[in-house]
């Protein structure tokens, strides 16, 4: 079984015993968690939009942080430098079931 469901206002394409890295949500290692916005469901027939009943359930794994991200500005013949790093934050999910 196939979803597309919105997590933290991003599209995710999901599989039951999926491993994925979500927008940083609410709970601590452990816990269960549930996303009602499915936007499409392919098991055995499709559903889109409003037709869809689906809900994706999910434990959360851990919370981690991704790659440092440089954002350097210079201009030139100023002497204007400037360099801002930063970690997004993010969350570990495993799918547990799709419904």
């Amino acid at each position: 079984m196939l979803a597309i469901v919105k997590i933290a206002g991003q599209q995710f394409k999901v599989q039951k015993d999926q491993t994925l890295y979500v927008p940083r949500i609410s709970g601590n290692a452990g816990d269960k968690v549930e996303f009602g916005e499915v936007l499409l469901s392919h098991g055995d027939s499709l559903a889109v939009g409003k037709d869809v009943k689906a809900v994706i359930k999910a434990e959360i794994i851990d919370h981690v942080q991704g790659d440092k991200v440089i954002a350097f500005k210079m201009k030139r013949r100023k002497g204007f430098r400037k360099k801002h790093g930063h970690r997004t934050h993010y969350t570990r999910i495993r799918i547990s079931e799709i419904a």
